[in-house]
């Protein structure tokens, strides 16, 4: 067994950057690793110094997906619907996509399956030209398990969903920028230049505000306008109660840059 860490994990000035760190096998998502994403978020969410999460990856690839390797083995061994995969993946799916501070995925190279579910999951997504999305689940005779179904219609509409997902089609950055399943695409050179420069905008933001705005968006998509304009209302009365808001008013007044503490 290997004694290097599936996952890296780097705190500075308020952003933490989550590596995936499996490059030989192009990042591929074991039952560990999924665990260890779990925890890291976990712990994240607890600690004030954490106000923004990167995903990113180590290698040439952002992630393959599943561990082949491991599904392979679990099915050898007839335990494939017992061994925790699908079960690994929801709950670590479930806690990104409610995580109340800012996420960004960063997507380098190939993003397959489960790793394309794993950046959908992101508040953005920051592709370089490099980079590939492929859903490969009707390749391997499955359907969406990770997520997907719900992301893709939602963030690309019906027809490119559809597209996507029953043609298992390939997708370079360009066509990823254009459908919207990424907001922004950097040549390969500059991506940690840029992801630094988005992170730590991110990062020095209000973030109870940004929660606030999270929570809204998420909600948004079962609520009428009515119901919607009252969770604002209650919401800003939240935000006006905290320093950050007293903040942004005295920096408004005196024509400065406001320098929130996430209080």
């Amino acid at each position: 067994m290997s004694s290097t860490p599936s996952l890296l994990q780097d705190l500075q000035q308020g952003v933490l950057t989550l590596t995936l760190n499996r490059a030989t096998q192009r990042n591929a998502l074991d039952v560990p690793t999924l665990a260890a994403l779990t925890a890291a978020l976990a712990q994240a969410r607890e600690n004030a110094e954490v106000r923004c999460v990167v995903l990113a990856a180590s290698g040439v690839s952002f992630c393959s997906g599943a561990d082949v390797k491991e599904w392979a083995q679990a099915e050898a061994e007839g335990r494939l619907e017992t061994y925790g995969w699908t079960e690994a993946a929801h709950v670590l799916m479930a806690r990104l996509h409610s995580f109340s501070k800012p996420t960004l995925a960063v997507i380098q190279g190939s993003a397959v399956g489960a790793g394309v579910d794993l950046a959908l999951c992101c508040d953005l997504r920051l592709a370089t030209r490099s980079a590939k999305f492929r859903p490969g689940y009707t390749a391997m005779a499955y359907s969406p398990d990770a997520g997907a179904s719900w992301h893709l219609p939602r963030l690309i509409g019906q027809e490119q969903a559809r597209r996507f997902l029953l043609l298992d089609e390939a997708w370079g950055a360009e066509k990823a920028l254009a459908t919207g399943l990424v907001g922004e695409l950097c040549e390969d050179a500059e991506v940690l230049a840029r992801t630094q420069a988005l992170a730590q905008r991110l990062a020095s933001g209000p973030s109870f505000a940004h929660a606030q705005t999270k929570t809204l968006l998420a909600q948004s998509a079962t609520r009428t306008l009515a119901e919607q304009l009252e969770a604002e209302r209650l919401a800003g009365l939240a935000c006006g109660r905290t320093a950050d808001a007293a903040e942004a008013l005295a920096a408004s007044a005196e024509k400065r840059a406001p320098k929130f503490t996430g209080a």
